[in-house]
């Protein structure tokens, strides 16, 4: 028999987490926008949209108005006008489907043949009774649906929808048909919002200037142009002159290996690594830590409980960064007696050395073999059992119990020195 006593804890219960981590928001030292010069005498050099409309115009993907030279960069986009920027963007995208006759898209039409390619590269769809609506502004949502489902584009299965748009005040008003891709979108930093990060409009007319953001993006993800550092990307680069998270912010993370983790009550030191389990960014929507990057450090057992201390964080693209971080105490106690069936009792489970040589001395299964023990648990280390007849472990549940919180800041790129 196994019976579950969850013993009082010293420590308060952390809060429940948003997109933002913790009630400290993290401080951000930005970089002011550099004006620059632009093409189009409606684009001023400190517009909010100028650098990619500059790069994207000097690269022939957009053009402006001859007559006037002019770029019009808050005028509406229509679906036509958005097939032939995506087909210029990405011109090599192969067919993926045979085309199809548009009843409201006749053969002179100026734009057929890049309707026919957005169609057929799978970057746009129609209407049911094969309509394509070619003169019918484009709404925000339906370009990040259009941009990702042309480049295949999905959202992360380990991170909920819900999370992902969590970001957006107005994720509400997000359309059923676009929230995986919108999630997708965002998570690759497709996503440029101005002047406020966290509001989408999902279902606002895109402006031209909006959709060359857009378009900009996509680029990047797929890796053909370089990053431009805007502070109107969504989850956009980190500042260059120095970022850190103050000490107190809680960090989620996730435990990708067991449902349940046992420890003996005097288990030695196990090496151990966790996932951050969500975005953790600025209330601008910048993302200091992706989700996924690992945490690294130890779990410990001490006569307060057991506790995850994490010693560094490696982010996605491999940089190591020193970190100071640990969960609160967790007190939840398991007794395993004389009898109990090892076969259930450790499935979903992983076990530190200690335990599961405490577990194979209770039950008489003396073949650790059955157990998964932690990579880099010692074998036979921090077993005393105090009772022939059973052993008390404690029980962990990676994934609710282990939320760190920073003991000291996060400096996650140096200032820069003083000149």
């Amino acid at each position: 028999m196994v019976n579950s006593n969850t013993w009082k804890s010293g420590t308060a219960a952390l809060a429940a987490l948003g997109i933002l981590t913790g009630s400290v928001a993290p401080i951000v030292y930005t970089v002011p926008a550099v004006a620059q010069a632009t093409p189009f005498k409606d684009v001023p050099g400190n517009y909010w949209a100028a650098p990619f409309i500059n790069e994207l115009a000097a690269r022939g993907i957009i053009a402006g108005f001859p007559e006037d030279g002019t770029f019009r960069p808050e005028a509406p986009l229509t679906r036509a006008e958005f097939a032939a920027m995506i087909n210029r963007a990405f011109p090599n995208r192969p067919q993926i489907r045979p085309p199809i006759t548009f009843v409201d898209v006749p053969p002179n039409f100026w734009g057929r043949g890049g309707i026919d390619r957005a169609y057929t590269t799978g970057f746009m769809a129609g209407y049911p009774g094969n309509v394509f609506r070619p003169s019918e502004n484009i709404p925000r949502a339906q370009v990040l649906v259009s941009l990702t489902n042309g480049l295949g584009y999905t959202a992360s299965p380990n991170i909920p929808i819900d999370q992902i748009l969590g970001i957006f005040v107005d994720a509400s008003a997000i359309p059923n048909y676009a929230r995986t891709s919108v999630a997708a979108a965002t998570e690759r930093r497709m996503v440029v919002n101005f002047p406020d990060l966290r509001v989408l409009n999902p279902n606002r007319v895109s402006t031209r200037a909006e959709v060359a953001a857009n378009i900009y993006q996509a680029l990047v993800s797929a890796g053909q142009l370089a990053p431009i550092n805007s502070p109107y990307i969504v989850g956009g680069q980190i500042p260059t002159t120095g970022v850190r998270i103050p000490a107190g912010t809680q960090i989620p993370v996730r435990y990708e290996g067991a449902q349940r983790i046992l420890l003996a009550k005097n288990e030695a030191p196990i090496p151990f690594t966790m996932k951050v389990a969500q975005n953790v960014v600025t209330r601008e929507g910048q993302v200091l830590i992706p989700a996924g990057s690992d945490v690294v450090g130890t779990l410990q057992t001490t006569p307060r409980g057991a506790q995850f201390l994490a010693r560094e964080l490696v982010l996605l693209n491999g940089r190591r960064i020193p970190m100071e971080a640990s969960s609160s105490f967790i007190t939840t106690t398991e007794t395993v007696n004389r009898g109990t069936s090892t076969t259930k009792l450790i499935a979903g489970t992983v076990v530190g050395a200690g335990a599961a040589a405490g577990i194979a001395a209770v039950t008489g299964d003396r073949n650790i073999r059955w157990f998964e023990v932690l990579p880099g648990a010692v074998v036979g280390a921090g077993l005393s059992l105090l009772f022939p007849d059973r052993v008390d472990l404690f029980a962990i549940n990676p994934n609710t119990d282990l939320t760190l919180t920073l003991t000291s800041d996060l400096e996650l790129i140096p200032p820069t020195p003083n000149r």
